[in-house]
């Protein structure tokens, strides 16, 4: 994590996101402007939190692993996504990890300030509304995200993972990948044959290119990584 000294820039955020009466000016002298670079972890599962973030710029993706070291992909999050407030104002230990996908900033918020500063009525509005839409989305999407077949799973997180101008995803370890989306290595490469056959990917150079973002998303019906995240037009 890179902390940036830019007071101006988290104004800006705040006013993006229409954060102004959330962090009233008692609490604005404690946020802090965090960078993160693809693949860098905002917080560990397992792990004590000490921060909570508030995601102004980028995408992380969410992930359990089980005791077995099995991962299972929960969701994909654009802004304005939060993490850790849920183990901050609770005392538990990080649930997930979250990991950065492309360049992330984030303000964040020490949870040492939290017993000073959640009594403030429009900052615990806004994190008893953050909460509850949080349980609600969670529920719906671990109940049936797994139900889906695999097809609609890995169209999904081609799509969650690449965009118009970054189209490729590492194939270094295909079979992390299939652990992400829950599936076997042997299906999950049927799956990949299947789609490069469509026309939609193609295999290249150690990568899975997307060719067809439209048929992706034919495929896929809809995102199933990244519904009922809210997401604001990026600066």
């Amino acid at each position: 994590m890179n902390e940036i000294e830019d007071t101006g820039r988290i104004e800006r955020y705040l006013a993006q996101y229409g954060l102004e009466a959330v962090f009233t000016a008692p609490l604005r002298q404690h946020l802090t402007l965090c960078r993160f670079e693809p693949e860098e972890a905002l917080c560990m599962q397992g792990e004590a939190p000490e921060w909570m973030f508030f995601l102004m710029r980028g995408k992380v993706k969410v992930y359990t692993t089980s005791a077995e070291g099995n991962t299972l992909l929960l969701n994909f999050m654009s802004p304005l996504g939060v993490i850790g407030e849920i183990e901050c104002l609770s005392g538990l230990d990080n649930l997930n990890t979250v990991t950065a996908v492309t360049p992330v900033e984030a303000v964040g918020f020490h949870k040492r300030w939290l017993r000073l500063y959640r009594e403030e009525a429009p900052f615990l509005q806004f994190m008893l509304q953050l909460i509850a839409h949080k349980f609600y989305s969670k529920s719906v999407s671990l109940s049936f995200n797994l139900l889906y077949p695999v097809e609609v799973r890995l169209a999904s997180y081609l799509l969650s993972m690449t965009n118009a101008s970054d189209a490729a995803v590492s194939t270094a370890n295909v079979k992390d990948m299939a652990n992400l989306i829950g599936t076997s290595y042997r299906h999950l490469n049927r799956v990949i044959l299947n789609f490069c056959r469509s026309g939609w990917i193609e295999r290249s150079r150690g990568s899975l290119v997307v060719r067809d973002r439209k048929g992706l998303e034919a495929a896929a019906g809809r995102n199933i990584y990244e519904q009922g995240e809210r997401r604001d037009q990026q600066p």
